[in-house]
């Protein structure tokens, strides 16, 4: 059974930047294709970021250019570095990881999330 813990939340001003983590226990991610969704409230979980085995990536349109999703294997951890931030970026982001193949972006597509970690922009 995987466990995943996010971290590095915080406030940030808009137009700063933030990275967060994902520490997985219980099953290496090697393998695994990785992701990171986040919910505002009143609002659905939406897809941020993923990440293939060979390290291949996707993005939402709302976040390219800003956000970047990387992994360590040998750490066992994934992350998301968020730069150029803005207050509709605020959210409890939440890592997933999924046993498909490719870059997934569907959140029927992930077995195991994480608790999230709160990112709140101010303007």
């Amino acid at each position: 059974q995987v466990q995943l813990v996010e971290s590095g939340g915080g406030l940030v001003q808009a137009g700063g930047s933030l990275s967060v983590s994902c520490a997985a226990s219980g099953r290496t991610i090697s393998g695994y294709a990785m992701g990171w969704f986040r919910q505002a409230p009143g609002k659905e979980r939406e897809f941020v970021a993923s990440i293939d085995w060979s390290g291949g990536t996707y993005y939402a349109d709302s976040v390219k250019g800003r956000f970047t999703i990387s992994r360590d294997n040998a750490k066992n951890t994934v992350y998301l570095q968020m730069n150029s931030l803005k207050p509709e970026d605020t959210a409890v982001y939440y890592c997933a990881m999924s046993p498909y193949g490719g870059t997934p972006i569907y959140i029927n597509r992930y077995v195991s999330w994480g608790q999230g970690t709160q990112v709140t922009v101010s303007s």
